[in-house]
């Protein structure tokens, strides 16, 4: 393939003004090696190289604490997720997860009033939500606010759920009280942790349609405000809560178990949200915006001596102090991935299973014949590479199905290997150390499409074993992808190649591994087998 002065040209300005874009069209040669063709100085030639792709089982288990849960390292409460919801299908199996916080008091020997009896308790449970799909607004002019039987208005906005999986399909969401002691904050904790609950169910939600709503209630006479929720959340009615609350909150006035935070996260140890289905969907939610409500009635004596009972709320806090952790269960029984992904670090897996919420990596490496070949040009035709980039193909009949695939902020890759003391090591790529934050190391093709495809770069990555003068050991180096996003810091940049969305990502796809009959229909098309593809460049 040749490439002139204009499509350079061409490539520079799509990166400045759409660098972030899903393409559809064959990538051109990176930075790193454009310089070879200005003024017409060297031809440039692609070629395709094997790879020995293969699937790294996780063993379904991921750190899934308040430290990969809540995005400690940025400001932004809207970065923090967890995941709810069961999803079953044919290719992965079963996955479903739970979440179980902490809870805390917002003061600590807190004063309730005389004679207080709890009216009701109310877990709120905020979703990621398609805040521009507005579905339905409903008004309800003759509503009644029951604290009071208040004459009202209250209108509903209801927006689909963010959802992965059979959005159709209803889920049922349960809370449970925490038996177990959760430990502390800065305790580690992974995915199969199952805290083990108080038998009795506290409270359940059924989400028939998939939707969320916001609800605001205004008072008919002056049009103040009697309840406004901020944001569209499931509100779960701890129906089974109020002998609970009345007995381990209200009745403990005074006494040591609500004086200190350590006395209280031993007397009341944690809520549990669950969810009975075991197929759906998932969704995620932001663990701190999550909120616990308990509304009660106490004596309130005016000047007069006379006593009332107005009902007063006290918020519980469930925010980033306390300890939180995801728990994920597998049913991979009778899936397909049992049959394909074998972890083949010799010659590679067929087909290629990528997981969030520790699910299978892909790890990819250069085959010996590979770097041999490459060394080969280089030194006898003086060959420099141009460009290199990973390309994979989603399984055109393994993964035909209708669930969005990843675009290209979905995929990380990092670089692992072995130091001089033989320990593992991981970090970003070369490419992306030396290019920096501009740097886009995958891009997406036809992801509305069947078959799909990426392109991770990995350019000075090859260079550095091919154009070195020495001799490099790459017998233990290898990329690993995932189904996940690096996640930023407080300013914005990329915190570090740690910290990714991982534990929390629901994601997942079949890709074409070590397969060189896996094609199109059309025997004119190139199998998509992963393959090394190569632009290298030979002067003139």
């Amino acid at each position: 393939m040749i490439y002139n002065i204009r499509k350079i040209f061409t490539i520079l300005s799509v990166m400045v003004l759409g660098g972030a874009l899903v393409y559809n069209c064959e990538p051109e040669p990176d930075s790193l090696g454009e310089q070879l063709f200005l003024d017409g100085a060297a031809n440039g030639n692609e070629s395709s190289y094997d790879l020995i792709a293969y699937n790294i089982k996780n063993n379904d288990s991921i750190r899934t604490d308040a430290f990969k849960l809540l995005d400690l390292i940025s400001t932004s409460s809207t970065s923090s997720r967890a995941v709810l919801g069961a999803f079953n299908e044919s290719q992965f199996g079963m996955q479903r997860a739970s979440y179980f916080t902490q809870v805390r008091l917002a003061t600590y020997n807190p004063d309730f009033g005389t004679n207080a009896v709890v009216d009701s308790v109310v877990l709120v449970v905020k979703p990621v939500y398609r805040a521009d799909s507005l579905k339905a607004t409903t008004t309800d002019e003759n509503y009644i606010y029951p604290d009071g039987n208040v004459d009202a208005k209250k209108v509903v906005s209801t927006y689909p759920i963010t959802k992965f999986g059979k959005a159709k399909k209803s889920l049922t969401l349960e809370v449970r009280e925490v038996s177990d002691f959760m430990n502390g904050f800065n305790d580690i904790v992974y995915s199969d942790k199952k805290f083990e609950t108080y038998t009795p169910v506290l409270g359940s939600k059924e989400i028939a349609d998939g939707n969320v709503s916001s609800v605001t209630i205004t008072k008919d006479s002056d049009n103040s405000a009697l309840f406004t929720s901020a944001s569209p959340a499931i509100r779960i009615k701890l129906s089974d809560a109020n002998t609970l609350f009345q007995t381990k909150i209200i009745n403990k006035k005074g006494q040591p178990e609500l004086n200190s935070v350590s006395n209280f996260i031993r007397h009341f140890r944690g809520l549990k949200v669950s969810v009975t289905n075991i197929d759906g969907y998932l969704f995620q939610i932001y663990p701190n915006d999550m909120e616990l409500i308990m509304y009660y009635k106490s004596d309130l004596v005016d000047s007069n001596g006379t006593t009332t009972r107005p009902q007063t709320k006290y918020a519980f806090d469930l925010k980033s102090a306390n300890t939180h952790s995801g728990y994920y269960e597998y049913n991979r029984a009778g899936a397909t991935i049992q049959t394909y992904a074998n972890g083949n670090t010799a010659t590679g897996d067929l087909k290629l299973y990528a997981q969030g919420m520790g699910g299978n990596s892909i790890g990819v490496k250069f085959p010996v014949a590979t770097i041999n070949k490459l060394k080969e040009l280089y030194q006898t035709n003086k060959a420099a590479i141009i460009s290199a980039k990973i390309r994979i193909y989603t399984d055109k009949s393994q993964w035909s199905n209708a669930y969005p695939k990843p675009s290209s902020s979905d995929l990380t890759i990092v670089q692992r290997d072995k130091d001089a003391e033989g320990k593992p090591t991981t970090a970003y790529t070369t490419d992306y150390t030396s290019l920096g934050a501009a740097f886009i190391p995958v891009r997406a093709y036809d992801v509305d499409k069947n078959p799909a495809y990426y392109d991770f770069t990995v350019t000075q990555s090859l260079k550095d074993i091919v154009e070195s003068t020495t001799n490099v050991d790459y017998s233990n180096r290898y990329f690993k992808i995932d189904l996940s996003q690096f996640l930023p810091n407080s300013s914005g940049a990329l915190a570090g190649y740690a910290y990714t969305s991982r534990s929390f990502s629901p994601l997942r796809a079949v890709f074409v591994g070590s397969d060189p009959t896996n094609a199109d229909n059309d025997t004119t098309v190139t199998p998509n087998e992963i393959k090394l593809r190569v632009t290298y460049g030979t002067k003139k």
